[in-house]
């Protein structure tokens, strides 16, 4: 005996080996949601714990070890193969690291991942593994579409075969008693209802048995079949079909070949004519199994009483929830009997000898009812003194029992009262040989049923007397084969004249498709024998499969796909190509495939290929995969494009940090690595709720409204699907400056997105500190690369209402504060303890203050103003020759020969050693160019980084070798020309001013 705790006590298993004199307590260090015991070892269990883990004991739950974790619930089973072997074994459903849904078995005492066997290639549908007798089912979705495999005595898994167009939406397998598949289907253009079908011996074929089977759902969700099959006599079903908007109950004696409604009581309870006439009216059954093991169902048989169902139901010409009385029947359904008028539950005691019955209430009782004589006639008997609400009854193991358990309570408040009821006394006698007599089952005078007549041992009806341990008692004798021995084959439907005819969509010649001349093949007459059909001789010879010659085929309907059913494959790994024809002499075919990789093979015939054929491809890319079959009657040929994609890992959105409004911006999606394959980008700008996709990793855009927007990138490639946001500052009026760092900030920088985000929240907040300067006027962006550098943007603030804060005056006196506090060396934060990194101004770089459209005449003015005061500021330099600090600007001077240029920056203020991936040009960071036109005399304009004031540049003619004219090179405003970039000879010429 095993007791559990209650878990929000503790977790612990109480065991008795002395039937409850004793009980030991066993700690457990997880949570029991469920137990699954072994069918004949009585010492093994499989535990399922609260978290999803399986446990194994072989010792009656003493010791336990863990066997896999993930699995699915309910979806773990013990071997049940008829053969016996490998009884440890263990089916499981097991959920994997990224979330699949995987078949596995195991040994129960040893679960590694060395030892365990995945029977099933790959991924499965969740919660979709059965194991029952010697079947095994699992479910895989593909296209949209449900598709259901089968693996018959734990052979390869093959799919199920239903009719072509039945387009299966949901299936719940019903029996697989006698090597044969019983299934409900629930086909495309079905809601409440499910047809059912009935297979061949390995479960791949299926039939259609019955339409239209009525369906609904039980206490937990789950879908309930109306459909019952009868304990005790093989091949025997009551189903409730759906016939124009009207349910009627129907039974079929042979596995759903033929079925029949029932027949009508001829009298009812009181011995009043019943008028009911066939079709027209009928006996109609409720058929729900009860879930609660002490409440019987709408319906019961028992496999110890073969002839015997009761059930509640109505008489008319459909079934009622209205009306309900009881019926039994003692000769299999044949005729039946009305017992009460409302429902009851029955029990059945001594093999059936026995019937109890107790009234279905809500207010109490104390009486119940027997039969003797199979439910002909009924004896009142009271069980208790005090009238009791019965919960539920329970009858002691074996049906030669004569006890049963009434347990409930006398009033709503008191306890669980338990009532043990013992018939033992009203017999006098066990029953001998002459107490029984003959039963031959039968379908309406019909003897022959599944092929033999089958007799069986009854004990007399007006015999009183206890008939003990069920022996059996069935002999059974062989038919003559006949028509009704046979149902329709795959692919065949019977018509209204009784013959089976090939369906509209059935090819019956595609039964040699895999046939080689010279061998033969079994041609279908389009009839097979039910299965577990006896009969003998007969039609047998006339229905049954004929062995043929296999005639030679020129190959027809080639096909070529994945193993997977998928069109992408992994670089750098094994992909299985199955090559299938439709039709063709197969093993005298040559079978030619280019990879279109530059690889091709050549079989010379199919059976080497039956496993598939493999194939490693290098490259990634969308490759062409052609096969041609030719034999010589023919040939064929096929095509697939296969696509061929390595992992992404990385996605980094690379674009400006600040822009102008109404300018183009340059927008990339750099990859990691960079060769993936076929990829799609989807782009998300701002709240748009509408994405641009493109299949290029580039695109150029423009804000028309200032402020801060984000640019999402989104790319997919096969199934992976990665992206990048990044915030982009917009703005018409900001200026931008470069800083450098201390050179031993270099010696802590890994060159990494992260660090650089770290870095420029630290450089903000110690200009913040340092200037008194609002956040809200500074962005600041570390650079990727070496030496580290960043570019600070001085922003003009906006309020709520969208109106600006700064001027354009006021940008400038920002920058000239900022620009102060650098260069007296008091912005500086900590790296780390002993490590302070001081902050420098590199130079400004001018960006625009104003929009440089022809269409602003504002604008136009304010770049005339500017162009007089460059003059005014060469013609003071010129005659004063004064040197400006911090101006950096290469000149010449017309008509002279010497040249004064300012002395080369420093290497730290050169440009960083960016890497290629993360390059980010100055025209990324500040989306502006400068229109240069020609003039007479080249020049450019460059920017004062103390005081923004423009000096006029003229171009050497040293310059202009080394660099090209100015067409072609374009400095943008406040760029310098460094004179490392010149060449020799011109650094030569480069005086200090």
């Amino acid at each position: 005996i095993m007791l559990l705790t209650d878990p929000e006590v503790e977790s612990s298993l109480l065991i008795s080996s002395d039937e409850g004199a004793t009980y030991q307590k066993y700690r457990l260090n997880f949570y029991i949601h469920s137990l699954l015991f072994h069918p004949k070892q009585e010492d093994w269990i499989l535990a399922y714990s609260q978290d999803q883990k399986l446990f194994s004991s072989v010792e009656f739950g003493r010791r336990w070890l863990l066997l896999h974790e993930g699995v699915a619930p309910n979806r773990f089973y013990w071997s049940m193969m008829g053969s016996g072997r490998e009884p440890d074994l263990v089916h499981l459903e097991a959920k994997t690291v990224d979330g699949h849904a995987q078949y596995i078995t195991c040994k129960m005492q040893n679960c590694s991942e060395a030892t365990r066997s995945k029977p099933f290639p790959g991924y499965i549908d969740h919660n979709s593994l059965i194991v029952q007798d010697d079947y095994v089912f699992v479910q895989l979705t593909s296209g949209g579409r449900p598709h259901y495999y089968v693996s018959y005595r734990r052979n390869a898994f093959a799919q199920m075969k239903l009719p072509k167009y039945s387009l299966p939406k949901d299936m719940h397998v019903i029996s697989t008693d006698e090597n044969q598949v019983f299934a409900a289907v629930q086909e495309w253009n079905q809601n409440d209802t499910y047809n059912l079908y009935i297979s061949d011996t390995r479960g791949v074929y299926f039939t259609l048995a019955l339409e239209n089977v009525k369906s609904g759902q039980g206490l937990e969700g789950n879908v309930m079949i109306d459909l019952y099959e009868v304990a005790g006599i093989k091949g025997m079903f009551l189903a409730n079909k759906k016939i124009d908007n009207q349910v009627k109950t129907f039974i079929t004696y042979n596995k759903g070949r033929d079925w029949s409604l029932l027949q009508a009581p001829d009298t009812d309870l009181r011995g009043n004519p019943v008028h009911c006439i066939l079709p027209y009216c009928s006996l109609h059954l409720h058929l729900k199994v009860s879930e609660n093991p002490y409440t019987s169902g709408n319906i019961a048989s028992r496999d110890t009483a073969p002839s015997i169902i009761v059930a509640s139901g109505n008489i008319g010409t459909e079934l009622s929830e209205n009306d309900i009385s009881m019926f039994v029947s003692s000769d299999a359904g044949n005729s039946w009997r009305q017992i009460f008028e409302e429902e009851h539950s029955v029990l059945y005691l001594d093999q059936g000898g026995v019937l109890v019955a107790m009234k279905h209430t809500s207010l109490p009782i104390r009486h119940l009812w027997l039969s003797f004589d199979e439910g002909r006639s009924w004896s009142k008997y009271s069980f208790t003194s005090l009238p009791l609400f019965v919960d539920g009854v329970l009858g002691e193991p074996g049906e030669e029992t004569l006890i049963m358990t009434v347990f409930g309570h006398f009033s709503h408040r008191s306890e669980w009262q338990l009532v043990k009821v013992d018939y033992k006394s009203i017999f006098d006698r066990r029953c001998a040989e002459e107490d029984y007599r003959p039963w031959q089952l039968h379908s309406q005078g019909e003897a022959c049923i599944m092929g033999a007549k089958r007799i069986y041992r009854k004990r007399k009806s007006e015999k009183k007397c206890m008939q003990g341990k069920y022996a059996g008692g069935m002999t059974s004798e062989p038919c003559v084969c006949t028509e009704a021995d046979f149902d329709c084959d795959y692919g065949y439907e019977r018509h209204s004249n009784g013959q089976c005819l090939p369906a509209f969509w059935y090819n019956p010649s595609s039964l040699s498709k895999d046939c080689s001349l010279g061998q033969s093949y079994l041609n279908s007459t389009g009839y097979r024998k039910v299965v577990s059909n006896n009969c003998t001789d007969g039609v047998r010879e006339r229905y049954t499969a004929k062995p043929q010659q296999c005639p030679g085929k020129a190959p027809q309907g080639l096909r070529i796909i994945t193993s997977d059913g998928k069109l992408t494959a992994e670089q750098g790994h094994n992909v299985t190509f199955l090559v299938q024809l439709e039709e063709g002499d197969l093993q005298r075919s040559l079978i030619q495939v280019d990879f279109g990789d530059g690889i091709a093979v050549s079989y010379a015939n199919l059976s080497s290929t039956e496993d598939g054929i493999k194939h490693i491809y290098q490259n990634v890319g969308i490759f062409r995969v052609t096969v041609l079959v030719e034999n010589s009657l023919g040939s064929d040929s096929a095509v697939l494009y296969l696509h061929v994609t390595c992992p992404l890992e990385h996605v980094h959105l690379s674009l400006p940090f600040v822009t102008t409004k109404n300018k183009e911006v340059n927008a990339t999606a750099v990859l990691w690595p960079s060769q993936v394959g076929t990829l799609t980008y989807v782009w998300w700008f701002g709240n748009n709720t509408e994405p641009l996709i493109t299949l290029e990793g580039s695109i150029t855009f423009t804000f028309s409204v200032e402020g801060m927007n984000t640019i999402t990138v989104q790319v997919s490639a096969g199934n992976t699907i990665l992206q990048d946001t990044k915030t982009i500052a917009v703005y018409e009026q900001f200026q931008s400056l470069r800083l450098s760092f201390s050179p031993n900030l270099d010696d802590y920088n890994p060159d990494i997105p992260e660090w650089r985000r770290d870095i420029s929240r630290v450089v903000k907040r110690a200009l913040v500190e340092a200037t008194g300067i609002s956040s809200k006027h500074i962005l600041v962006a570390v650079l990727p690369g070496l030496p580290t550098s960043a570019e600070l943007f001085i922003l003009p603030y906006q309020d709520a209402t969208g109106e600006n804060k700064r001027a354009a005056a006021n940008l400038e006196q920002i920058s000239e504060t900022l620009i102060q506090k650098l260069n007296r060396n008091l912005v500086h934060f900590n790296l780390k303890p002993g490590v302070r990194i001081l902050i420098h101004a590199a130079h400004l770089t001018a960006a625009p203050l104003v929009d440089l459209t022809p269409s602003h005449s504002g604008s136009a003015m304010l770049m005339l103003l500017s162009v007089v005061f460059v003059g005014l500021a060469v013609f003071v330099i010129y005659k004063f020759k004064r040197k400006i600090p911090g101006l950096n600007i290469y000149a010449q001077m017309q008509n002279e020969k010497d040249q004064e240029m300012v002395s080369p920056v420093s290497q730290r203020e050169s440009i960083p050693n960016v890497p290629q991936s993360e390059l980010m040009s100055p025209e990324q960071l500040v989306d502006e160019k400068l229109e240069v036109q020609p003039i007479e005399q080249p020049q450019a304009t460059v920017q004062n980084p103390r005081k923004g004031n423009a000096t006029k540049v003229v171009w050497t003619e040293d310059f202009q070798k080394a660099c090209g004219s100015p067409r072609g090179f374009k400095p943008r405003p406040g760029a310098e020309v460094f004179p490392q970039l010149l060449s020799p000879r011109a650094q030569k010429k480069s005086l200090p001013m």
